[in-house]
């Protein structure tokens, strides 16, 4: 791997770039708070080949909005679960719009 292969990753949101350890110092966490969302299936951190949780920018912006509904008293179980359909939902809505498109520009005369 070169140093520009490196720095091309920095962009991508799926690169698991983060220890455990400074993924909890950004979130304002534990890493205590990190397993228990793993173990909530929230999030999955790969691994490094020594074995150590790693994480990505999108499971960091996951796991921060947890961590906003836990704060808010919200059980972490109830949290997890909240922040899993948010994301279904975001998703069915992406997908909707897709289709709604391309029924428009295959028939345009009818979305006039």
């Amino acid at each position: 791997m070169t140093a520009g292969d490196t720095f091309g990753r920095l962009d991508d949101d799926d690169y698991p770039a983060y220890t455990m350890g400074r993924a909890a110092e950004m979130l304002g966490s534990t890493q205590g708070f990190l397993r228990a969302i793993g173990e909530a299936r929230l999030i999955t951190p790969l691994r490094s080949a020594g074995g150590h949780r790693r994480y990505s920018r999108y499971q960091l912006r996951i796991a921060a909005r947890a961590r906003e509904l836990v704060d808010r008293g919200t059980p972490i179980e109830a949290a997890c679960r909240i922040v899993i359909l948010e994301d279904q939902i975001e998703e069915a809505q992406r997908i909707n719009a897709e289709y709604r498109r391309a029924a428009e520009s295959a028939n345009p005369t009818a979305a006039a």
